[in-house]
């Protein structure tokens, strides 16, 4: 049955009502006349008292929970979810807003379990992430304290030892507050319009010595080498790409090999850069670009890496209003493509 107002609730029971007296009226044999006279004069008093009871005094409850929720409010949504004022039918208002407050704040407290789970995760993995490098010097310097320093060969090896870990944790700070600036919008894009395709073989240049110890070729795909003149920030896209390669070559095989494609889309430019790796699985695809995610935390660190490259290229590309994605399949390679403003040529 569909939901009633109070008005058609007092309607419906002031019928019963004077039907039922009525009933008792005719059983009595009374007239016909006399009949329409009490059924009419007992739904007239009973549609009164019973639009009182119902609908004023009701009403006038609810208003007072409606006055209370208000003064005693916990947030701004509770206020927005529930309104000040009451149409024909309180009862059915009030079950609707309750019920879409009751979704929407389940939404919140799903939203903020999440963030809970992500600032755990995060001050987890920084924690890690620091006290790896901290312990590796705290461990040096103490046994060279102790005498090592006395053996030359075996100073300069802890030394070397040390001088890697300093620099892995001033790579973290920098990356930490380079992703900082870029979450608060503190990081300006100086757009120019360049040649990504130059770029990309650039960043290839510049690797190529890292590329060439594990046998790894970079080249430009056929249909691409060619100019593609984009519109952005040419220092910040040069850390994108070489953070990309560099990926690509740190987990890629032996004797692999990383391909940059460009791909006129109208309005803007598509880039890809694509390996032969060992792939990333599914499930892990959508949670990439987090601050300190790893697929392979072990093998992560042996590489050096930070955990943050892939978060700070997720922002300079969003710096940029456009967009960054990643597609893989294990044992068959990863590509990542992300879009760039397309500018006329110099």
């Amino acid at each position: 049955m569909d939901k009633l107002s109070t008005r058609n609730l007092t309607i419906l029971i002031s019928l019963a009502l004077a039907t039922a007296v009525s009933g008792i009226d005719i059983f009595f044999e009374a007239s016909w006349q006399h009949f329409a006279i009490i059924f009419t004069t007992v739904f007239i008093l009973s549609s009164l008292l019973m639009y009182y009871v119902v609908d004023i005094y009701l009403r006038n409850r609810i208003k007072l929970v409606y006055k209370i929720i208000h003064q005693f409010k916990l947030s701004k949504s509770l206020k927005e979810s529930i309104g000040d004022t009451l149409g024909d039918d309180p009862l059915t208002e009030m079950e609707t807003q309750v019920k879409d407050y009751v979704m929407n704040n389940r939404k919140e407290l799903d939203d903020l379990r999440k963030l809970e789970q992500f600032r755990k995760e995060f001050l987890g993995n920084l924690s890690h992430e620091l006290k790896t490098p901290l312990f590796n010097i705290q461990g040096y310097v103490h046994t060279l304290l102790e005498g090592a320093m006395d053996d030359p060969k075996v100073s300069k090896q802890f030394l070397e030892r040390t001088s890697k870990s300093i620099d892995r944790l001033s790579n973290l700070v920098d990356d930490l507050d380079a992703i900082s600036r870029l979450e608060r919008g503190e990081e300006s894009v100086h757009k120019e319009s360049f040649d990504i395709h130059q770029l990309v073989r650039d960043v290839f240049d510049s690797m190529e010595l890292k590329a060439h110890q594990k046998n790894f070729s970079l080249h430009i795909k056929k249909d691409s080498d060619k100019p593609f003149f984009v519109n952005a920030d040419k220092e910040k896209i040069r850390q994108v790409i070489t953070n990309l390669v560099d990926n690509s070559i740190k987990y890629g095989n032996q004797d692999g090999l990383a391909s940059a494609g460009f791909y006129d889309m109208d309005e803007n430019i598509l880039i890809e850069i694509t390996d032969n790796g060992i792939g990333i699985p599914e499930e892990h695809l959508p949670r990439l670009f987090e601050r300190f995610y790893r697929v392979d935390k072990h093998r992560s660190r042996e590489q050096g890496g930070t955990g943050l490259g892939l978060a700070i290229v997720k922002h300079v590309i969003e710096a940029h209003h456009q967009t960054i994605n990643v597609r893989s399949t294990v044992g068959v390679g990863t590509t990542f493509a992300f879009t760039l403003q397309k500018s006329k040529e110099k």
